[in-house]
């Protein structure tokens, strides 16, 4: 076996899977690896920590096909042969030259190999940088507390596959650093250079005019916010369920369940509630059209709802239906 280096952040990262329990000893666990720093960074710990923790292992790599891909599967295949460990290829058709198609489309494609070779554990090189910019991504949207907490360490994708992001404590600086003295072959992509993409702009931009103008330590004051804002939203999802099932009567809402709820459990319940009747999930106007209606007169009702839902006043309900 070869030597391993024990470095700040292998101990870092170490520490961070205790306290969390974020990886079980003897999980199969795929890494996605892009090929760029923050993902080699990854795969290089959980290869050094396996040991320790007797996981199994695999590499995993999602080919967009874009023009400017070339070279990069072949690169991440080398590197899992030097790792000696299992690589797994999804090469996309036709995708999207989106931000948002390519990471639905990336996610999907790494939950069907997670579910074809059985790993319990899909994880990704996230970094505490990339929480930051997606806070301000989320809040320039108009993003209500969940947007601006996304990003969290786990969550699930199926019943049986979790997605992990082990190494959110961790900044971007500090993944190059660590390539750099363990000499890792970073593929530098250069649509992360491509200022049409907004999570660029945010990051080659914003991100430095916040710190040299009003705070250097910008990012880590974001991520706490984030991370105090998912204790919150945690707790209001919560209390909003408990409220919900009060006042769930098959496609009907009790008002006077409703009605002395504070105003943000009522959004919450009512946002949890709507996707059982309509096609999509809600937007905040419509939200707040039924919100109104806990407090409105008999027969009041919203317009047409997606999937020609209906949401009308009657008597101490709100009765759901379609127009179709």
């Amino acid at each position: 076996m070869p030597q391993i280096y024990w470095t700040p952040l292998h101990a870092k990262l170490h520490k961070t899977l205790r306290l969390r329990s974020l990886l079980p000893p003897a999980s199969k666990i795929l890494i996605a690896v892009s090929g760029g720093q923050d993902s080699l960074c990854l795969g290089q710990l959980l290869l050094d920590l396996s040991s320790k923790w007797n996981w199994q292992i695999a590499i995993a790599h999602c080919d967009h096909q874009w023009s400017t891909d070339g070279g990069i599967a072949e690169r991440v295949a080398k590197v899992a042969s030097v790792w000696q460990l299992q690589f797994y290829l999804k090469v996309a058709n036709a995708l999207k030259e989106t931000e948002a198609a390519a990471r639905t489309w990336r996610y999907r494609a790494l939950l069907e190999i997670a579910q074809e070779e059985d790993f319990q554990y899909v994880v990704t090189g996230h970094t505490k940088s990339d929480r930051a910019e997606t806070f301000l991504y989320n809040l320039i949207r108009g993003a209500g507390a969940d947007g601006l907490a996304a990003l969290s360490y786990k969550r699930s994708l199926t019943d049986k596959v979790s997605l992990v992001r082990p190494i959110l404590d961790v900044y971007r600086y500090e993944t190059l650093e660590f390539c750099q003295q363990f000499d890792l072959p970073i593929w530098f992509d250069v649509v992360n250079e491509n200022n049409k993409y907004a999570r660029n702009r945010i990051r080659q931009d914003l991100i430095p005019y916040l710190q040299n103008n009003f705070n250097p330590q910008v990012e880590n004051s974001l991520v706490q916010t984030a991370e105090l804002l998912k204790g919150d939203v945690e707790f209001l999802e919560s209390v909003a369920q408990q409220l919900l099932q009060k006042a769930q009567q098959d496609d009907r809402l009790n008002r006077l369940s409703l009605r002395d709820a504070p105003l943000a459990i009522q959004r919450r319940a009512i946002r949890q509630f709507l996707p059982r009747v309509m096609s999509k999930q809600p937007n905040f106007e419509q939200i707040e059209a039924v919100v109104e209606l806990i407090t409105a007169p008999n027969k009041s009702r919203t317009s047409t709802l997606p999937g020609g839902a209906i949401a009308e006043v009657a008597g101490e309900w709100i009765v759901f239906f379609s127009n179709q």
